[in-house]
C-alpha cells in the first residue's frame, strides 16, 4: 500500500507538470493543429502514467481522469473550444478543471438539480448505503444471482457518484467557483435518453457531446438530414464511450479486450435512437407512458443487458474481487496508520 500510494503521488506531479506546460507554452501556440501537435507529448505520457498503478481505487480514477476526460479536453482546448477555453487566468483553476471531473457552472445553464441543502443528508445516506453493500459482500455465497446484480449496479453507481464528488469537493472549497454536478439521480430515469442524455455520468455527457456528437451531426446533416444525422451521432457518440470503456478495463484487468462492454453501450446507442424516434411518433398522438412504468422499465433494461455485456469482464478477470478486498486492505492500512489510542 505504502508504494502504491507513492505510484499514485509520483503519476500526479508528473500529470500537473505536464498541465502546467499546456498552460505556459501550448497556450501561445495558435489553436488548431500546431497546438495540437504540441500537446501530443502530453497525451501519450497521460495514456501510459496510469499503467503505473495496480489497485483498483487509485488506478481506476487515475485512468478515467488522464486517460479519457484530461484528454478529450486538452484535444477541446486545442481549437479554443471549452471547458479550458477561455483560458483561466489562474494556473491552479487550469490543473483541476483539466485533470479532475469537474466544469464550472454555466451562469445560464438551466439544469435543475437537489437543493445545496439536500445535498449533505442525501450523501450521507449513500455513504452509509455503500458501507452496508461492502460489508454485505461476506455473505455472498448466500444471496440469489439477482439480488448481487443488484449489489453491483448499485455498488457502482454509490462508488463513481462519491468518487467524483470527493475529487470536485477540495476544488468547490479552495477556489469557491461553482461546479456543474456529475449524476442527476439516475436511478430516477424514465427512459435511455433521460439516463444517458440528463442524468448518468454527466462529465462524460459534457466532453462526448462536442468532441464525438455536435461534429459528426454538423458534418452528415447536410448528406442525410437532420434526423438521420442526429441517430447517427447518438450511435457514434456511444460507440467511442464504450470503446473508451474497453480502453479503461483494460487498464484494470490488464488483459485483452473482449469488446463486450463496446456492444453494450452500441445497443444502448440502437435503442436510444429508436426510443427517440418512437417517442416522436407517440407524443405526436398524446401517448406517453406513465413514470410509475417507464421508470422500472428503464432501470430493468440496464440492469439485464449490463449483466449480460458490461459486467463480465470484470467478474471474469477478478477485478470485482480485487476492487472488494482493498476494501480490507485499506482499513488495516489507515489502523497501522493511526496512532493506538486513537483506534482503542
Amino acid at each position: 500500500m505504502d508504494g502504491e500510494i507513492e505510484r499514485f503521488i509520483k503519476v500526479w506531479l508528473i500529470s500537473t507538470t505536464c498541465l502546467c506546460y499546456c498552460y505556459y507554452i501550448s497556450s501561445k501556440i495558435p489553436k488548431g493543429f500546431l497546438r495540437l501537435l504540441s500537446i501530443l507529448p502530453i497525451l501519450y505520457l497521460f495514456l501510459i502514467l496510469p499503467l503505473n498503478l495496480s489497485s483498483f481505487h487509485l488506478g481506476g480514477p487515475t485512468t478515467f481522469f488522464l486517460v479519457w476526460l484530461s484528454t478529450f479536453k486538452l484535444i477541446l482546448f486545442s481549437f479554443n473550444q471549452p471547458p479550458l477555453f477561455p483560458l483561466p487566468n489562474n494556473i491552479f483553476h487550469f490543473i483541476s478543471i483539466a485533470s479532475l471531473p469537474i466544469n464550472p457552472q454555466q451562469s445560464n445553464s438551466t439544469t435543475t438539480f437537489s437543493s445545496k441543502k439536500s445535498i449533505l443528508p442525501l450523501t450521507c445516506l449513500k455513504v452509509v448505503i455503500l458501507v452496508a453493500i461492502i460489508c454485505s459482500y461476506e455473505y455472498r455465497e448466500y444471496m440469489h444471482p439477482y439480488f448481487i446484480l443488484v449489489l453491483y449496479c448499485c455498488h457502482m453507481y454509490l462508488g463513481i457518484e462519491l468518487v467524483l464528488a470527493i475529487s470536485a469537493a477540495p476544488v468547490r472549497t479552495m477556489f469557491g467557483f461553482e461546479i456543474e454536478p456529475q449524476f442527476n439521480e439516475p436511478y430516477l430515469s424514465t427512459s435511455l435518453q433521460d439516463f444517458w442524455g440528463r442524468r448518468w455520468n454527466l462529465m462524460v455527457t459534457g466532453i462526448l457531446r462536442p468532441t464525438v456528437y455536435n461534429p459528426v451531426r454538423h458534418i452528415i446533416r447536410s448528406y442525410v438530414g437532420s434526423t438521420y444525422a442526429t441517430s447517427a451521432a447518438t450511435l457514434a457518440t456511444f460507440v467511442v464511450s464504450g470503446f473508451m470503456h474497453e480502453v479503461i478495463y483494460y487498464y484494470l484487468a490488464r488483459a485483452p479486450p473482449t469488446w463486450e462492454v463496446t456492444w453494450f453501450f452500441v445497443l444502448h446507442g440502437v435503442c436510444t435512437s429508436v426510443e427517440v424516434a418512437v417517442k416522436k411518433i407517440f407524443f405526436r398522438r398524446g401517448w406517453r407512458l406513465h413514470r410509475a412504468v417507464s421508470g422500472p422499465l428503464t432501470i430493468t433494461f440496464l440492469a439485464v443487458t449490463g449483466n449480460w455485456l458490461f459486467f463480465p469482464q470484470l467478474l471474469r478477470n477478478g477485478v470485482v474481487s480485487k476492487g472488494i478486498g482493498e476494501y480490507a486492505i485499506l482499513v488495516n492500512f489507515v489502523k497501522d496508520k493511526l496512532p493506538l489510542h486513537l483506534i482503542s
